[in-house]
């Protein structure tokens, strides 16, 4: 009887004890660049959460800048850029492409929107 006391014990904290783990890691988010937008070109998230965003070009450098959340990421092609953010201000964040990708670069860009949970 006892016996099975401990296997329910055993069994219940690896159950819980991964149900845990898998809550507090971080969303992500996968952002891809292209000429000449994001997608997708706007996310929302809740304020005080952690995201990670994970980038990656479809063609040629890019970059994602949002000035508000001091973020500045490089963004190549075949490679994932990941920027791991917690937002602790409501708002909403305006993005851009920060490096000259051709002509259409000026309309390359993207937003966040933080809520209040």
């Amino acid at each position: 009887m006892r016996y099975r006391f401990w296997v329910l014990c055993l069994v219940l904290t690896v159950v819980c004890g991964g149900r845990s783990f898998a809550q507090s890691s971080p969303t992500r988010i996968e952002i891809h660049a292209h000429r000449f937008s994001f997608t997708p070109a706007e996310i929302t998230i809740d304020k005080g959460a952690t995201v990670t965003l994970a980038l990656t070009s479809d063609d040629v450098p890019h970059s994602l800048l949002i000035e508000g959340l001091h973020i500045n990421a490089t963004i190549t092609k075949g490679h994932v850029t990941e920027v791991t953010l917690t937002p602790m201000t409501d708002g909403d964040f305006k993005g851009k492409c920060g490096r000259f990708c051709g002509s259409g670069h000026g309309s390359m860009l993207f937003m966040v929107h933080v809520v209040e949970k």
